[in-house]
């Protein structure tokens, strides 16, 4: 198989190469393309790839928009952010999806999919799918944000509601909930992970250690070179400071 890549996030470009390399060692992978424009550039000037792994939002657009400029004869498996209810909106069996961040066994059942799909229709058949009206209900659709999760401990797992947790804290690779009654648990997902699926409105990424509720935030004081030292209740051990350069959109998420 012939692979192109299209993704405008570089980390996950190199995520999706080494686990495409270890899944199937003898797929060439063509090249990896960040944009519409560059995409649809490569498209006119090459041969159809035999498979296109897809970015849905991409730096200049979606990716649709690609799919309208030219129709490549190409099986497509679309890599996207978005969650699983807006997914609902894939009409069409023949064509897959992996949410990010991507996991291996996901990818592997993907392409498991595609080996199976191939004996049954061709690419070309592909094109009939409608995806304008899958953009659009992609882009318009609600997004389902995290409301609880499983926690591990000695014996088995507990369940804590998200809304009960004041701040995630981060330190040396490890995650911990500090709840409003002060309890600490260790949870098994980093922050960056947490930040997109925790609720914008309620959650705020304060730095690099620190997601803080709203509803914990009890005072805020100015600090020097324009930081913000952020009070929070249950307070803090450590001391939770905001950027100069995401201070003014830690105003304006306190101010909406």
């Amino acid at each position: 198989m012939n692979v192109l890549i299209i993704e405008d996030e570089l980390p996950t470009q190199r995520m999706m190469t080494d686990l495409i390399s270890n899944i199937r060692p003898d797929w060439q992978i063509l090249a990896c393309l960040d944009s519409v424009r560059d995409s649809v550039d490569w498209l006119k000037t090459h041969p159809n790839p035999d498979l296109i792994f897809s970015d849905i939002q991409l730096s200049d657009g979606i990716c649709f928009e690609i799919f309208d400029a030219i129709q490549p004869q190409s099986f497509v498996i679309f890599v996207t952010s978005y969650d699983e209810y807006a997914i609902q909106a894939f009409r069409v069996n023949s064509v897959d999806y992996l949410l990010k961040p991507i996991e291996p066994a996901m990818l592997e059942k993907s392409i498991e999919k595609l080996d199976a799909m191939q004996k049954q229709v061709k690419a070309t058949e592909l094109l009939g799918s409608d995806y304008k009206e899958l953009a659009e209900a992609l882009l318009s659709g609600q997004k389902k944000y995290r409301t609880r999760m499983a926690v591990p401990t000695a014996d088995g797992f507990v369940k804590i509601n998200v809304n009960d947790i004041a701040f995630f804290y981060s330190s040396q690779k490890t995650t911990t909930a500090i709840t409003f009654q002060q309890v600490n648990h260790v949870v098994d997902h980093p922050l960056d992970k947490l930040e997109k699926q925790l609720d914008p409105e309620q959650f705020f990424r304060a730095n690099r250690q620190f997601i803080i509720n709203i509803d914990a935030v009890s005072r805020v004081n100015n600090w020097f070179n324009g930081k913000l030292v952020v009070k929070t209740k249950p307070e803090s051990e450590e001391k939770i400071i905001v950027s100069r350069e995401r201070a003014r959109f830690f105003r304006n998420w306190l101010d909406r």
